[in-house]
C-alpha cells in the first residue's frame, strides 16, 4: 500500500456507517416521493414480466417434448414477443424516471455542498486546497448520482429474483432448496469484497482530487510560471500527482476485477451441481424436463443480481465513498461560531479589541492581551513589519477568523451575536491584490450593489480625477475585465475595487493597500476615490503609501502582534522611534522633498562632472 501513503484524510473527513449512509441518502429522496412510488410500480410490473419469461420457456419445453402442435408454437412466441416488447418500454420509461429523479437529487446535493463551502470561514480555505473542494462538489456529486441509478436497477433485479423464487418454491421444493443453499455463498464472497473496495475506491478518489488540485494552483500561476521558465518543473508536478493517481487507481482495478471473476466461476459450479441434481430427478420422474430446464435458466436470474451488483462494485463504492466526501463538506465544523444573529442597524463603527487574544495555529500566537479602540469616523493607519498583526486585526473586524480569547467590540455589543450576513453588508474590504470577477468594470462595480444604476456610477467615477480613468479604458463601464482582471493594470483595479466600496456606503472600511508601485497620476486619482470613502466611514488602513499613512487621524505601530507606538505622523517622527526607522526604510523615498532631494543631488554631480578638473 506505499502508493497510498500520501493521500491522507482531510482533517474533516468523517466515516459514515452503512446505515447513517443509507439514512442520508434517503433524505434526499423525500422530494422525489411521487416519482419513486411510480418507479416502484413499474419495477413490480417489470418483475412479475422478467420472472413469467422462463416459466413460458419451461412450457414450451413441456410441449415440446409431448407431441406439439402449431397454434401452440405460435401462441408461446407470441406470449415472449409480447414480453419482450413489455419489458423494453417498461425499462425505458422507469430508467427516463430514475433519471430524472437523480438529476434533481444531483442539484440538491451540489446546492447544498457549494453552499457549505461559501459558508465556510477563511481559515477553512487556508487549510484545505479549494481543487480537492471544487473536486468534492462537482466530481463527487456525479459519482453520487450514478450510485443511485445503478442501484436502482439491482432492486429492480432483486424483486425480479424474489417473484421468480416464489414460482420455483411452487414449481419443484427440492430443486427450490438446493438453489437457495447456493445464496449463502455467493453473498459472503461478495461480502468479503466489500471493505478492500471502500478503501481502494476512497484512495482512488483522493488521488483524483490531488490531480485537480494540482492542475488548478498550475493553471492559476501560470503566468508566474512562464515568467521564470518554469514550465518543465510545474509540468514534474502534475506528472508526480498523475502518476501517484495512475498507481492508485490500477491497483484499486485489480482489487476489483477479483470480483467478477471469482463469483462468475462459482456460480458456473453451482449450475453444474443444478444440472446434475436436476438431470437425476427428471430421470427418477421426480421433476419434469420443462422444470429442470426452468430451474437451470432461473439459476442465472438468482445470480444476475448478486453479479450485476458485484461487477459494478467499483461504481457503488465510488458512489458510497463520493457521498462521504460530499457529506463530509456540508458537515465539516465551522471556525468562526455565532452565539446569536441579532439584527444590525446601520453602524457607527466604534471597535473595541478588550484582552484581545488570537492564533492561527497554536504554535503562532498573533495577538496577546491585545486592547486597542477605534472612534467612529476615525481614520486608522496600520503599519508595522511583515507579521506584525495587522492584517489579522482587519480579517478579525471582517470575522473572517475565530479568535480565541476576549472580546471584540462593535459600537458596544460583542461580535458573535451579530447576523454575519446583515453585518459584512455594512464593511467595505479592498484586499491588497484586488480580485475581479470575468465581466465588466460595471459588473463587478455592481457586485455588492446589484441595483445601482450606471448613471449613479458614471457620477462617482467623474469624483475621480474627473473621470480620465475610465475615458482611457476602450468601453468605459462596459469594458471587459478579463479573468481575475488581467486586462487592466494595478491601479486600474484598485480604481475598480474602491468604486465597488463606494457604491456599497459603507459604515466600515478595511483596506489592505497594494505594495506595487504605480504612476503618480494614478495614485493620485487613488487617493481621491480614498478620500470620498473615509469621509464617511470608520476606515481601518494596513498601510504601504506615505499619502494613505498622512491622510490618517491615527497611526498605530505594531511589532510582533503589540502596539508599540501611536499617534499622528509628525508626532512619531518626532519621537525618533520605530515608526521613524520605517519611515525612512518604507517610506521617506515616496516624499517629496526626498524627490527633491534627489534631484538636487543628481544635478550638483552633473554640474561637477563638466567642471574642468584642476
Amino acid at each position: 500500500m506505499g502508493f497510498f501513503a500520501g493521500l491522507n484524510d482531510e482533517k474533516y473527513d468523517r466515516q459514515y456507517t452503512d446505515r447513517d449512509l443509507s439514512r442520508r441518502i434517503s433524505d434526499f429522496f423525500r422530494t422525489q416521493v411521487k416519482q419513486l412510488v411510480f418507479v416502484s410500480i413499474i419495477v413490480i410490473v417489470l418483475a412479475f414480466i422478467g420472472a413469467a419469461l422462463p416459466v413460458v420457456v419451461s412450457r414450451m419445453v413441456d410441449l415440446l417434448s409431448d407431441q406439439p402442435t402449431l397454434p401452440a408454437i405460435a401462441a408461446v412466441g407470441a406470449i415472449l414477443m409480447g414480453v419482450g416488447i413489455g419489458l423494453w418500454g417498461l425499462n425505458w420509461l422507469r430508467r427516463s424516471l430514475i433519471v430524472r429523479a437523480v438529476g434533481d437529487i444531483v442539484l440538491d446535493l451540489r446546492t447544498r455542498a457549494f453552499r457549505a463551502a461559501a459558508e465556510h470561514d477563511l481559515s477553512f480555505y487556508d487549510q484545505f486546497s479549494s481543487g480537492r473542494i471544487v473536486s468534492r462538489i462537482t466530481s463527487d456529486t456525479n459519482d453520487f448520482g450514478q450510485l443511485i441509478v445503478i442501484i436502482a436497477d439491482v432492486v429492480s433485479q432483486m424483486a425480479q429474483a424474489f417473484i421468480l423464487g416464489i414460482v420455483l418454491v411452487r414449481t419443484d421444493w427440492r430443486l427450490s432448496l438446493l438453489l437457495v443453499a447456493f445464496m449463502p455463498v455467493i453473498f459472503g464472497v461478495a461480502a468479503g469484497f466489500r471493505a478492500l473496495a471502500r478503501l481502494v475506491t476512497k484512495r482512488g478518489m483522493k488521488a483524483t482530487a490531488d490531480v485537480n488540485a494540482a492542475i488548478k494552483e498550475t493553471i492559476s500561476g501560470i503566468s508566474i510560471a512562464k515568467n521564470f521558465r518554469q514550465e518543465a518543473s510545474i509540468f514534474a508536478s502534475f506528472d508526480e500527482s498523475n502518476q501517484q493517481s495512475y498507481q492508485v487507481n490500477i491497483r484499486r482495478g485489480f482489487v476489483l476485477s477479483l470480483v467478477f471473476p471469482t463469483l462468475n466461476a462459482l456460480s458456473g459450479i453451482f449450475v453444474g451441481i443444478l444440472i446434475y441434481a436436476g438431470g437425476m430427478s427428471a430421470e427418477q420422474g421426480l421433476v419434469s424436463i420443462g422444470a429442470w430446464y426452468l430451474f437451470i435458466m432461473s439459476l442465472d436470474q438468482f445470480f444476475f443480481p448478486i453479479l450485476n451488483l458485484t461487477s459494478f462494485w467499483a461504481q457503488i463504492q465510488g458512489g458510497l465513498s463520493a457521498a462521504e466526501r460530499v457529506f463530509a463538506l456540508i458537515d465539516a465544523d465551522p471556525n468562526v461560531i455565532q452565539t446569536e444573529k441579532l439584527d444590525v442597524p446601520r453602524l457607527r463603527g466604534e471597535i473595541q479589541f478588550e484582552h484581545f487574544n488570537f492564533h492561527y495555529s497554536d504554535k503562532e500566537p498573533i495577538l496577546r492581551d491585545f486592547e486597542l479602540v477605534i472612534r467612529p469616523g476615525e481614520t486608522l493607519a496600520l503599519v508595522g513589519h511583515t507579521g506584525a498583526g495587522k492584517s489579522s486585526i482587519a480579517k478579525l473586524i471582517a470575522r473572517f477568523y475565530e479568535f480565541q480569547g476576549g472580546r471584540l467590540m462593535i459600537d458596544g455589543r460583542d461580535i458573535r451575536t451579530f447576523d454575519l450576513v446583515q453585518y459584512r453588508r455594512q464593511l467595505g474590504i479592498v484586499s491588497q491584490v484586488p480580485f475581479l470577477f470575468s465581466g465588466t468594470i460595471a459588473d463587478n462595480i455592481r457586485y455588492a450593489m446589484p441595483g445601482v444604476p450606471e448613471e449613479e456610477m458614471l457620477k462617482l467615477a467623474k469624483k475621480i480625477g474627473d473621470g480620465e480613468w475610465l475615458e482611457t479604458l476602450p468601453d468605459g463601464l462596459h469594458t471587459s475585465v478579463g479573468e481575475r482582471g488581467n486586462r487592466l493594470s494595478m491601479g486600474q483595479r484598485q480604481l475598480v475595487a474602491l468604486m465597488r466600496v463606494l457604491v456599497q456606503n459603507p459604515a466600515i472600511f478595511i483596506l489592505d493597500e497594494a505594495t506595487a508601485s504605480i504612476d503618480p497620476f494614478t495614485e493620485w486619482q487613488i487617493q481621491q476615490a480614498l478620500n470620498l470613502i473615509l469621509k464617511n466611514t470608520t476606515s481601518i488602513l494596513i498601510a504601504h503609501r506615505l499619502s494613505t499613512v498622512k491622510a490618517a487621524d491615527r497611526i498605530v505601530v505594531m511589532q510582533k502582534g503589540a502596539i508599540i507606538e501611536q499617534g499622528n505622523h509628525d508626532g512619531l517622527l518626532s519621537q525618533n522611534g520605530h515608526y521613524a526607522e520605517l519611515y525612512n526604510t518604507y517610506f521617506r523615498h515616496q516624499s517629496l522633498s526626498y524627490v527633491e532631494e534627489g534631484r538636487k543631488r543628481m544635478n550638483e554631480e552633473s554640474l561637477n562632472n563638466r567642471l574642468p578638473k584642476s
